[in-house]
């Protein structure tokens, strides 16, 4: 909350424009803030508040190929790299406000012959000839005496960590889909290993289905039904083996390199990554405060406030000192003789009174842009509490699902090892042992989504808190 006192009075500072301040005790219908933010996310009782000192929340999954990566994203991609450099760019735009502070000093020399006709001031006066030779300095300093120069630099350095905050976005953002990604391929792997698995389980009970029927005891209709099953399966495989392609291709459009290079290292199958950890519900603008979006909300009310700062000092008049040092004479060989040296200096008070309401229009312009821009302050607040909102619900939810899932997969697991067994005694039909198959790859399938599920809104609470919310 201090922060955005800080922003406020600095607004105030620059623009004289008085703005409410937030407080917890502010009534409903704040200026700067129309809601009151929740107080607390509760969905999971026993989590406390946590802040972590550092925001390398993907550590915690314990997997060294996603640090691996993500450290080779942060390196490569090209999002990260034009974040940077807008950063750079900003910081040079500073350098260049800040140089007005500073005399603009120029060098001349040059030659310069005339005649003036004579005709002019007479029919017999004769026409007058003249040339000489020049050396010179001229400067142009603006005196900084009202602090249009000031205004514009501290508008500058606003808008530098305005960029900070959205290099710190695309981190975020980058860290966040690389683990999506990695999770979608481990998902997709898992998915693989299961449909190998079952198509062995499959292929055994076609024996079992063959071997009956060349006793005698069933008819061919379980061979079918059960070759059906395992083709069924089969066909699925192709399809798992392209979304592993596709999803390597993806992460290594976000690594900034070629797909080749990690078809080896990700073609290897490994398991998901661990899925349940300890989620903190505290206040959430203690948590809120470091996502860079909000972040950079605020560093452009900033630089809308420095900006109708300039428009009202453009009300004031400017002074300025002009001046030239140099010589001249006729011949070149006269230049630095005492009677060749020449200066002038010319202090400029300049106030420019009227100019069509111009300069009142300009400050009502500025004053309207910063309100859009306490607006949209409010709408990012608005969307951080709900995207963090949505992800809580969401993880909790999907823990939820998984658990229920594997009681349902453990179920299924067991139905299909009861018919088969009740299938070679006979006392059962082979519909049963089909459903049962079905049955158990298809919640087998639906355990590894839902683990995946949970890794991925893990991932967008990560990325809706802009860091880890936990130790």
């Amino acid at each position: 909350m201090k922060t955005l006192n800080h922003v406020l009075l600095f607004v105030y500072a620059m623009t004289g424009w008085a703005i409410p301040v937030m407080s917890q005790e502010q009534p409903s219908g704040s200026r700067y803030l129309e809601e009151r933010m929740p107080e607390r996310w509760n969905y999971i009782p026993e989590f406390s508040q946590t802040l972590p000192d550092e925001d390398i929340w993907w550590e915690s999954f314990k997997d060294p190929m996603l640090d691996s990566l993500i450290a080779e994203g942060v390196e490569k991609n090209y999002n990260v790299k034009i974040a940077m450099q807008r950063i750079m760019m900003a910081r040079q735009a500073v350098g260049q406000a800040a140089a007005d502070y500073y005399p603009m000093l120029s060098i001349n020399a040059g030659y310069n012959k005339s005649r003036m006709a004579g005709a002019m001031n007479g029919s017999d006066i004769p026409s007058t000839n003249s040339s000489y030779f020049s050396l010179g300095m001229d400067m142009n300093w603006e005196i900084d005496l009202f602090g249009r120069i000031t205004a514009q630099v501290k508008g500058k350095k606003a808008a530098v960590e305005v960029s900070k905050a959205d290099y710190l976005g695309t981190m975020v953002s980058l860290t966040a889909n690389i683990a999506s990604y990695y999770v979608n391929l481990r998902t997709l792997q898992a998915e693989y290993m299961i449909a190998q698995e079952h198509l062995k389980s499959q292929k055994r009970v076609v024996e079992i289905a063959e071997a009956r029927h060349e006793a005698g005891l069933v008819s061919k209709l379980d061979v079918t039904q059960a070759k059906t099953v395992y083709y069924s399966t089969e066909g699925a495989i192709p399809a798992i083996e392209s979304s592993i392609h596709t999803t390597i291709n993806a992460i290594s459009i976000l690594l900034g390199t070629y797909p080749d290079s990690l078809y080896q290292r990700l073609g290897e199958i490994k398991p998901q990554p661990e899925h349940r950890y300890l989620i903190s519900s505290g206040v959430p603008m203690d948590l809120l405060r470091r996502r860079p979006d909000i972040i950079a909300a605020e560093k452009e009310l900033s630089v809308y406030a420095a900006q109708l700062g300039i428009a009202k000092k453009d009300f004031l008049p400017t002074l300025s000192l002009r001046g030239s040092i140099g010589v001249a004479a006729h011949d070149a060989g006269d230049l630095f003789k005492k009677n060749g040296f020449e200066y002038t200096i010319a202090p400029t008070l300049t106030w420019t009174l009227f100019e069509g309401f111009a300069r009142k229009y300009a400050v009502a312009e500025a004053r309207i842009q910063m309100e859009i821009g306490i607006e949209e302050y409010n709408q990012t607040v608005l969307t951080a509490v709900q995207e963090v909102d949505n992800a809580m619900t969401s993880y909790n939810a999907a823990l939820k699902a998984m658990e229920i899932d594997k009681k349902v997969f453990d179920q299924s697991r067991e139905s299909f090892d009861l018919s088969i067994e009740q299938y070679k005694e006979g006392l059962t039909a082979f519909s049963n042992v089909v459903d049962a198959q079905i049955s158990w790859l298809t919640y087998a399938n639906s355990l590894a989504e839902a683990k995946g599920n949970a890794l991925i809104s893990l991932v967008k609470l990560y990325q809706a808190l802009g860091g880890s919310p936990m130790q």
